[in-house]
């Protein structure tokens, strides 16, 4: 079994550190991949600390995976050698389940995450992205368009994805009135496919710091939601509204500048729950729902729409040595916008 080179959480209390582990030989359907940038989710946080109660150790993190196809099982169809290609949030899935059968994988019971998961046999834990090599069925491995920069596509495995499923998903056409609550990781890569999709986009941030780079991104109007009356011309003006944030923020104010008929999705997982008032969905008939990700077919359509548009993530590049540093930066907000490890350093 081949020995690769990673960065791993020992335990929740502990920062990562170096860390060997062992990918498993592959089979007449996998894929091998040198990894050569990994983004960093605030997820991979969360995980590496224990915050979700779910975290096994040791774990290697990482789910914004992008590389280059360096060996190929005898039946591989869709990739060859030399390859670039990304590896998303999870590995393999049971491929039976109602979710599977619809292209939906990250709803299936026994989805396997590319980290802090299980793999198929549901015995050998996953690791993901921090690592230099991964094998990976072809099932599960996307094409990245070629005149896409690796590093800077890394987050479209996960943050990219995360805010082009729901506007996808609800129709977001040219034209449309869309909000964006927040932008951060998450917010910037709705705004840049909001625009790319001809929708009039508005920003709503805490901080007036980030009107020029909301505009910069594609937005049309930036509202500081901390100010006095922010929200008073804008009530029932919008068809749309994506709220990234993981942060506690009133849902009823966003949910009256709806329109009737219209909804919000959160992206953000913030960690207490949100009163919600029956009054602010029931008049007007809004919808309040959530998005998780997408699967294999969304998540290469979004691809291929990246491509098509040059859309990629703002990204700081670092050191793998770097990540404990980045993972506090991360929490004070003070990345623009999403941290790409570049795996060379592991070299």
């Amino acid at each position: 079994m081949p020995i690769v080179k990673a960065y791993a959480a020992e335990s929740a209390d502990q920062p990562l550190g170096p860390f060997q582990l062992s990918r498993r030989e592959p089979g007449p359907r996998d894929v091998v991949i040198d990894i050569q940038f990994c983004g960093v989710c605030h997820s991979d946080l969360h995980q590496a600390r224990n915050e979700w109660g779910n975290s096994t150790f040791p774990m290697v993190p990482g789910h914004e995976i992008v590389g280059r196809v360096i060996a190929i099982g005898a039946d591989v169809t869709s990739h060859t050698p030399g390859d670039p290609v990304g590896v998303g949030c999870f590995v393999d899935s049971c491929r039976a389940c109602e979710a599977c059968a619809g292209g939906e994988e990250q709803f299936c019971p026994t989805c396997s995450f590319s980290y802090n998961g299980v793999e198929a046999d549901r015995v050998t834990p996953t690791h993901g992205g921090y690592s230099t090599q991964i094998v990976v069925d072809e099932r599960y491995v996307l094409k990245v368009p070629a005149n896409l920069p690796l590093d800077a596509a890394a987050p479209l495995l996960c943050a990219g994805i995360t805010t082009y499923s729901p506007l996808r998903q609800w129709g977001i056409k040219a034209g449309d009135k869309v909000g964006v609550v927040g932008l951060g990781g998450l917010g910037h890569m709705g705004v840049k496919f909001a625009a790319a999709m001809g929708a009039e986009v508005t920003v709503f941030s805490t901080s007036d710091r980030k009107k020029a780079d909301a505009e910069r991104l594609g937005a049309h109007h930036f509202v500081n939601s901390t100010v006095d009356g922010a929200f008073d011309a804008l009530q029932g003006a919008f068809d749309f509204i994506l709220n990234t944030v993981s942060a506690n923020v009133d849902l009823n104010q966003y949910l009256a500048l709806l329109k009737r008929d219209k909804a919000m999705v959160l992206v953000g997982v913030p960690s207490e729950p949100a009163p919600v008032s029956a009054f602010a969905l029931v008049m007007g008939r809004k919808r309040l729902t959530g998005s998780l990700i997408g699967g294999i077919r969304e998540t290469q359509e979004m691809l291929d729409f990246c491509g098509q548009h040059n859309i990629v993530s703002d990204i700081e590049r670092i050191p793998m040595q770097a990540i404990n540093e980045a993972y506090e930066r991360m929490l004070k907000g003070d990345v623009r916008y999403r941290f790409v490890i570049d795996l060379a350093s592991l070299a």
